[in-house]
């Protein structure tokens, strides 16, 4: 991740995005055409190409490099298991929630219900008192009817009551166990509060590591394309390379194929002839063949029929053949009957000779035809090598060589055919002997080396392949076509010519053969990439053993052999050992090759003549080497050996006799004599005696042994003190009795028996021997010998004994006997008695029992130390014991507190344990029994004390409304575990968890919760019972304060939804007053325990939110009136804390900034080194490196020595780093934002949980305005609102302009439309369906595109319009909807009015008059004074599409004077605009002036030449409209002014023709009229003035005069009538223009009522000579 967000802030240097990887490589796919222009291009421009090759090739290679590094930070991948183990904890915290939103919902239902039914209750209480009030009334007032109706409606409506009071409860007691269920389930979430936060952050880290896997995933198809790219170049440049080359061979071998085409032409007459002289040949064979088949047809067609004819006439001959040979048979039978012989025998015998004549008759002809075969392939082999050398002349000698090697092999075959022949007569005239094969038989094959043998194997698979190809290919019956065959030729005497043994190098091949033979021919057997390693060969059996032989007789056993090798395998007998060769034979017949598993049979046969051991192998050969199998022979022996070398008597009273037996075992095959006695150097009795104790009586006790002779009756009891089992006999053994001797023992010897008793003066013996001590055991059976002890003298004794034997081959067998003797017949089965771990005051009992080994009965008395008879007792305390038989006693014990006191030194203070003896005394014992039998009684005693801290607890003031927790300790001061439970508690108090149930492990502490919840406003004092498994009781004092306070919240609890980082979820309470009676007796009033009541009136509320957290509560202060609740909004917006996200960016910075300072180190490293050589090199290398510009070095380029500020640059970017604190970054930065997106999909989720306190104060209902109210207030009238708030990462975030939601347009012009494009991406690890909020239709933003799904790690852009009608700030949110999380963008802009000044200010540019096909030009210009960039277009009328609907229009001249709609006037004819402008569109900056030219160039004479120039800004807004004018003349003078007497519409104007124009300039003057108009007033008449211009056109034309003369003629009449003009004549100079002034003054005696008329007469000189009529009018019009 760190690496991709630092790939992500340097963009432009590294990071090449998917979808330009993507069009990059699409637009570089390979195309023939393209291609083939590149080709050319990079032909033409090879060295400049290669160049630029190897820089891409650079820049390829450390992208390539980048990549790779950043895609070795693997994520450790989540097992599935663990997946698995995630999913289930979240299914099942689902189904805990789901069930925990099912119970509100049910007690919501339950709550409404129950308030209906109140409802309905008070209802019909209402009316009960209503319909009581009436009974009273109509008993006042005596109607009886009345009363009786009114007391059946009462009776109604008590039974509904009562009914619904029943309903009440019902619905009372549901509600109450739906919320004790609701309350379990709570408090199971409050349980897997921990779990659920695993479960989040298991989740994050698997979409954490998704995220990883699509990141990497991304970098691995930018490498891909890379590669691909980098591929492709190379590719590229390699086809440039292989067309260059094609088209020179293209070219040479157009070249070649000329050539070759006029040689071909000249040869090709000669072919033609020699084919059609072919064609004709071939029609004669083939004709000359169809009449060879036609014959050869005739042919098989009479060889057919007489084929059919033979027959017959041989299966007549088989016929009579075959009842000659039953007549034969007939005979032979009945003179083997008369001579008394088996006719089936005869018979059998008959038959076998008859096959083994015909099986030598067809080896015989098999045998020839091999022969024939091997001589013709070696004739033909010698024919074909003849041709190879004929053919290669050059190399005689290599090819003699080879000759002879191939020969050499094949004259070796044919030798060993021609002696198997020649040796064939002799084998005929000799028994034929079957054997098994031998090493000397195998010599025969030593002649041929192993290339032969394959060679050979090969040719014999050709064969067949040959020979199954022939079977269908050969016909029935031969033709005529096979009658041509070559015979065969005889073999000479050249093929015996050379010597059996061969040539040097076959002798020393065959020297190497047959070493290969003796040592073992080992071939590797190789399957599946294994050598098999091993014995070849499986034998069953594994040895071969001929046990207990006898000489003389002979011995078979098979053997089995298995193919226990990979593969195909096969096993040869090699022989056996020399010692085995004179009395073993083996008969092994070789199987040939056997595949795995087969199996083969080898017979052994031994047949002894010496009467000694043998061993030996019998050695076999495999393809994979020898093995072999061990044989041994053993003759018979003894084998002799005892059940029990050492005998334990154990442990027995005094007087009495124990009986123990030995088996002697022979397991051979021959006999002997045996005896058992004492051995003389070892004394015959060791007598051990010893003091008779109660230890020596655990010691004896814990080592005997029970006899099979005896019954074993123990008991067995574990302690910690002891480290061994006690085992004792039961009963004593039985008396000795007479021994009978088994089957097996014929011949054995007897003795008296001795006596028991020893004589006196005698030593004491114990332990003897029983009647059978010698006598002989035959081969393979068992003999019993008896071994007596009898106890006279308390302690142990051994003694030792030796069976000896005759047969000197056969060991002694030493016995060791032992036995022990007590003075003691009683005997306790369980000295010890443990009763393990004891409890104060607990009664514990355990029963003793007591064996007797005597043989009379006993009396017996218990007794217990006087330290303890306080607290341990015995029943009964005297008892008799019979003879051989046990009795009982019962312990008890009972520890008291006093124990520690009394017990003395059998009790130990510290660890509690307890060792107290109990005493067993014998009443009436003789002689020697006088010693007491010790019990001891184990126990380790304990408290079973449970401390409970604290021992009160004070829960203080408490609400209604809330629940309060304490917190106590309770530790198991016992060593043994002790369960406990609360009991008794009562309904406003709970004990969690396992609801104060559990097991307290021994000392061991656990803590458990009180819950404490208030019913009403009072004061609580309660005791706790804790009850132990034995029936303790442990109490805890609780006491509280119960606050009803005079507010409510109608949820206390509320829980956010998971929510995403800056998205907001919202959720809805109520504070509710319900405080509207201070009536106590009716109401639970508010009020603090048994205070007073708290004041009817409104009633104060304030949250006080904690400081940072994102929670919002609107509104957090208010009032609420009594019954009447107040709606509260809370919010919760989570975000990154801006100290995070600083942290976070300082990390990125430090990051960058050592990853920038790596390469510059290793290039500081690199250039230190070249910048030393660089001195040394001389000055002609930096000539030549001059001279050659194109291509510079690479010491030029690569490696140029870096200045020495840039090591301390690294070093400052490194300690600036260094410095780097997160209060240095602004929260507007782009590396603030940077960190925030980073951060984002980073966070893995977040829990909190906030308390927020309410604060509370009520006032009274004052009722005097003007008089403030007090506020009562009390901290514990507090009501707490708990908020859980979980917080995950957003799924959806935006990755465009570093993370920022802000979209900020900017400044755009009224009616201009701008783009931008937001970059969105899913983070999350599931796709998602995005939805969009509703932008003001009426607004300036647009959403363009919406995005239906986004898969995850896909990113989607939005593109967003701003296109302002109005000049002012819009601001609008755009919300980006999903499942899971809503991203709200905030969208900016400002509208600003454009704002254009033009330098026309009237709106009209006249360009004045031009000579026809001329031109002239003027500028204007607009400014942009506005704040932002305009866009404008400048448009012509005359251009515009719609021009031609306005020519359809009636002209405005013939209007009810109204004016034109179209300013576009006279046009040229040739089709061209009269009114050009440029520039016609552009851009124009704030402040910026832009000059634009207007160009008039009329093709025609014209007085009305005009255009509407419009300036739109953004084609839609209309800045300026310009009038253009302009006239054209086709000569250089004009004369304007006067009043019109045209139209201004060309095509209804006077157009002159050619020959008007050539009429003389008299008759065609032109007319000027001039209207004049005097005002008079009162006493005085104002002139009237009016002007006419004469002016000169400038013109580039060349033209005869350049200046322009007029004249004014007929003056007289015009001053006659009133009328005056100035100046009469004059010059105009090119380019300008003078005014003829004509003014009017009525003269004297002038009827005003009428108009004044006079004419005058114009003559303008220029280029031509024109006329003009000035018709002047005059009118006087008053003021």
């Amino acid at each position: 991740m760190e690496q991709i967000e630092y790939d992500a802030l340097e963009e432009d240097e590294s990071y090449v995005p998917f979808w330009q990887c993507k069009q990059y490589a699409a637009r570089h796919t390979p195309e023939k055409a393209k291609d083939d222009i590149k080709v050319h291009k990079l032909a033409e421009d090879s060295d400049a190409g290669e160049v630029k090759i190897e820089e891409e090739e650079s820049d390829v290679s450390w992208e390539m490099e980048e990549l790779q590094i950043s895609s070795q930070d693997l994520p450790k991948k989540i097992s599935h298991s663990a997946r698995v183990h995630t999913l289930n904890l979240r299914r099942n915290l689902n189904q805990l929630e789901n069930i925990w939103k099912e119970k509100i919902l049910i007690n919501e239902k339950i709550r409404g219900e129950l308030k209906a039914c109140r409802l309905r209750i008070e209802k019909l209480e209402k009316e009960r008192d209503s319909v009581a009030e009436e009974i009273k009334a109509e008993e006042e007032a005596g109607n009886i009817a009345a009363v009786f109706r009114l007391h059946g409606t009462y009776r109604r409506v008590v039974t509904e009551l009562h009914n619904e009071e029943d309903i009440e409860s019902t619905i009372t007691l549901m509600q109450q166990e739906n919320e004790y269920e609701l309350w379990q389930v709570d408090t199971e979430q409050v349980k897997f509060e921990g779990l659920r936060d695993q479960v989040q952050k298991e989740e994050g880290e698997y979409n954490k590591q998704r995220i990883e896997q699509a990141e990497q995933r991304v970098q691995k198809e930018q490498l891909a394309i890379l590669q691909a790219q980098h591929r492709h170049k190379r590719e590229l440049h390699k086809e440039v390379e292989d067309l260059e080359e094609r088209e020179l061979r293209h070219r040479k071998a157009v070249e070649a194929a000329q050539k070759n085409h006029e040689k071909a032409v000249q040869f090709l007459k000669e072919t033609m002839s020699r084919v059609h002289q072919k064609e004709a040949e071939e029609e004669v064979k083939t004709r000359e063949n169809m009449e060879k088949r036609m014959q050869a047809i005739l042919s098989l067609k009479n060889s057919i029929a007489a084929n059919r004819e033979n027959l017959r006439v041989r299966q007549a001959q088989n016929k009579v053949k075959a009842a000659e040979a039953k007549k034969q048979e007939m005979r032979e039978k009945e003179a083997v009957l008369a001579e008394g012989g088996n006719v089936i025998q005869h018979l059998y015998h008959q038959k076998r000779l008859q096959e083994f004549e015909k099986q030598k008759h067809d080896l015989e002809e098999q045998q020839k035809l091999r022969k024939v075969e091997i001589v013709r392939r070696i004739l033909q082999e010698e024919a074909y090598m003849k041709k190879q050398k004929k053919q290669i002349s050059n190399d005689t000698s290599k090819s003699l060589d080879e000759t002879q090697r191939v020969s050499k092999p094949r004259s070796k075959a044919l030798q060993y055919v021609e002696e198997a022949f020649r040796e064939k007569p002799d084998l005929e005239s000799k028994p034929k002997k079957w054997r098994s094969p031998s090493l000397d038989e195998g010599s025969l094959f030593g002649d041929l080396s192993t290339e032969l043998r394959e060679e050979r194997t090969h040719e014999k698979k050709m064969e067949e392949d040959e020979e199954e190809q022939n079977m269908f290919d050969q016909p029935e019956f031969t033709g005529l076509w096979e009658q041509g065959y070559e015979q065969y030729e005889e073999i000479t005497s050249e093929f015996d010519s050379k010597p059996v043994g061969g040539t040097k190098m076959e002798k020393e091949i065959l020297a190497a053969t047959l070493d290969k033979l003796r040592n073992g021919i080992i071939q590797k057997q190789v399957a599946a990439g294994h050598e098999f390693k091993g014995c070849p060969f499986y034998s069953k059996p594994s040895v071969i053993h001929f046990k207990d032989f006898e000489v003389g007789k002979a011995y078979k056993k098979r053997v089995i052999l298995t193919n226990a090798s990979y593969g195909i395998n096969y096993c040869r007998l090699m022989g056996i050992s020399e010692d085995l060769k004179d009395f073993v034979r083996i008969h092994f017949n070789p199987p040939g090759q056997l595949c795995t598993g087969m199996s083969c049979e080898m017979m052994v046969t031994f047949k002894p003549m010496i009467n000694e051991d043998l061993k030996g192998e019998v050695m076999l050969s495999a393809q994979t080497g020898r093995f072999s199998i061990p044989l041994k022979c053993t003759i018979k022996k003894c084998s002799l050996a005892v059940d029990k070398e050492f005998i334990d008597f154990g442990t027995h009273v005094i007087g009495e006799t124990i009986l123990r037996t030995i088996t002697l075992t022979n397991q051979g095959a021959l006999g002997t004599k045996f005896q058992l006695q004492t051995p003389t150097d070892v004394e015959a009795m060791r007598l051990t005696t010893a003091k008779s104790s109660p230890g020596r009586v655990a010691s004896f006790d814990s080592i005997g042994a029970i006899s099979e002779d005896t019954t074993r009756c123990s008991s067995v009891v574990p302690r910690a003190s002891r480290k061994m089992e006690m085992k004792t006999d039961s009963r004593t053994t039985e008396n000795l009795g007479p021994v009978e001797p088994s089957s097996s023992e014929a011949g054995i010897e007897t003795e008296n028996v001795k006596e028991l008793e020893s004589p006196p003066g005698e030593k004491t013996v114990e332990i003897k021997l029983g009647e059978v001590t010698k006598g002989e055991i035959g081969p393979s059976s068992t003999v019993k010998l008896q071994i007596i002890f009898t106890p006279l003298i308390p302690g142990e004794v051994e003694a030792e004994f030796e069976i000896t034997f005759d047969n000197p081959d056969c060991k002694s067998i030493h016995l060791r006997a032992r036995g022990a003797a007590l003075d003691l017949p009683v005997w306790v089965s369980k000295p010890n008695i443990d009763l393990r771990i004891c409890m104060y005051d607990r009664l514990y009992q355990d029963s003793i029992v007591f064996q007797n080994r005597g043989k009379t009965a006993l009396h017996l008395k218990f007794e217990v130390c006087k330290e303890l008879k306080l607290h341990m007792d015995v029943l009964p305390k005297i008892g008799y014991i019979n003879a051989q038989a046990s009795f009982s006693i019962q312990l008890k014990f009972l520890p008291r507190q006093s124990l520690p006191e009394d017990a003395g030194k059998y009790f130990d203070k510290e660890t509690g344990v307890l060792e107290a003896p109990l005493t067993v005394l014998i009443v009436g014992q003789v002689l020697y029994f006088t010693k007491p039998i010790q019990v001891t009684v184990h126990a380790i005693v304990t408290s079973s004390n449970l401390e409970i801290t604290p021992a009160e607890v004070d829960f203080g003031y408490c609400t209604i409304y809330e629940v309060v927790t304490s917190t106590i300790q309770i530790t198991n001061r016992s060593i043994l575990p002790q369960e406990f439970g609360f009991v008794g508690i009562p309904e406003f108090i709970e004990v969690q968890p396992n609801d104060g149930f559990g097991t307290l492990l021994p000392l061991e502490s656990l803590q458990m919760d009180i819950i404490f919840k208030a019913q009403k406003a009072k004061e609580y004092k309660m005791d706790l019972t804790c009850k132990t498994a034995i029936n303790r009781q442990f109490k805890v004092s609780c006491k509280a304060i119960g606050v009803h306070p005079p507010l409510a919240l109608s949820h206390s609890l509320i829980r956010f939804a998971a929510t995403a980082l800056n998205d907001m979820s919202t959720a809805i309470l109520y504070v509710i007053n319900s405080h509207t009676s201070r009536n106590y007796f009716a109401y639970d009033v508010p009020r603090i325990g048994k205070g007073d009541v708290a004041p009817v009136g409104p009633t104060f509320f304030e949250f006080l939110i904690p400081e940072g957290s994102p929670i919002d509560i609107m509104p957090s202060v208010g009032s609420v009136l009594p019954g009447e609740k107040c709606l509260v909004r809370v919010c919760f917006r989570p975000t990154l804390s801006e100290q995070s996200i600083k942290e976070e960016a300082v990390r990125i910075q430090q990051k960058t900034l050592e990853a920038r300072a790596v390469p510059r180190k290793e290039s500081i490293k690199e250039t230190e080194v070249p910048s030393k050589k660089e001195k040394r090199e001389p000055k002609s290398e930096k000539k030549s490196a001059k001279k050659s510009p194109g291509r510079t070095s690479p010491k030029s380029t690569g490696h140029t020595s870096p200045p020495k500020h840039s090591v301390k640059a690294n070093k400052s970017d490194i300690f600036t780093a260094c410095l780097l604190k997160p209060d240095d970054i602004k929260p507007d930065s782009d590396v603030y934002f940077a960190a925030q997106t980073a951060s984002f999909q980073r966070f893995s989720g977040q829990f909190e949980r906030h308390i927020v306190p309410c604060f509370v104060a009520s006032s009274a209902v004052s009722t005097d305005p003007k008089k403030s109210t007090k506020l009562n207030y009390s901290p514990y009238n507090t009501l707490y609102l708990e908020l859980c708030c979980p917080s995950v990462a957003p799924p959806i975030i935006i990755i465009s302009d570093n993370g920022r939601n802000n979209i900020s347009f900017g400044e755009v012009a009224v009616g201009q439309r701008v783009l931008k494009k937001v970059e969105i991406q899913n983070i999350s690890q599931a796709p998602l369906e995005v939805g969009f909020s509703i932008l003001s239709p009426l607004g300036p933003f647009v959403l363009l595109n919406a995005v239906g799904i986004l898969e995850p790690g896909n990113s989607a852009p939005l593109l967003i319009s701003f296109s302002p009608q109005e000049s002012k700030r819009f601001y609008e949110n755009l919300e980006v909807r999903s499942s899971k999380a809503v991203l709200r963008l905030n969208i900016t802009g400002q509208g600003l009015a454009p704002s254009v000044v033009c330098s026309v200010q009237d709106g009209v540019i006249n360009m004045g008059y031009v000579l026809s096909n001329d031109s002239v030009t003027t500028t204007f210009k607009l400014q942009n004074v506005s704040a932002v960039a305009l866009q404008y277009s400048i448009k012509l009328d005359s251009l515009s599409v719609t021009r031609h609907e306005e020519q359809q229009k009636r002209p405005p001249f013939l209007g009810s004077g109204r004016e034109a709609s179209s300013l576009v006037g006279t046009q040229n004819f040739s089709g061209l605009s009269v009114f050009s402008v440029s520039p016609v569109e552009g851009i124009l900056d704030p402040g910026i002036t832009q000059d634009f030219t207007v160009t008039f160039s009329p093709d025609h004479e014209s007085l009305y030449y005009s255009d509407c120039l419009r300036v739109e800004l953004f084609n839609k807004e209309i800045a300026h409209v310009i009038h253009l004018k302009g006239a054209s003349r086709n000569h250089m003078m004009f004369v304007e002014g006067g009043d019109p007497l045209d139209v201004s519409v060309e095509s209804l104007s006077i157009t002159p023709t050619y020959e008007d124009s050539t009429k003389d300039q008299e008759e065609t003057a032109k007319l000027v009229l001039l209207k004049l108009q005097c005002v008079q007033t009162q006493n005085t008449i104002t002139p009237a003035v009016r002007e006419i211009y004469i002016g000169s056109v400038r013109t580039s034309q060349t033209s005869g005069r350049k200046s322009v003369e007029f004249t004014l003629e007929n003056l007289p009449l015009l001053n006659h009538n009133g009328f005056s003009a100035e100046p009469v004549k004059g010059m105009v100079e090119p380019g300008q223009r003078k005014a003829i002034s004509v003014s009017w003054v009525p003269p004297a005696g002038f009827d005003l009522k009428y108009p004044a008329t006079a004419t005058a007469q114009l003559t303008v000189k220029g280029d031509i000579i024109e006329k003009y009529k000035i018709i002047c009018s005059a009118l006087v019009i008053s003021s």
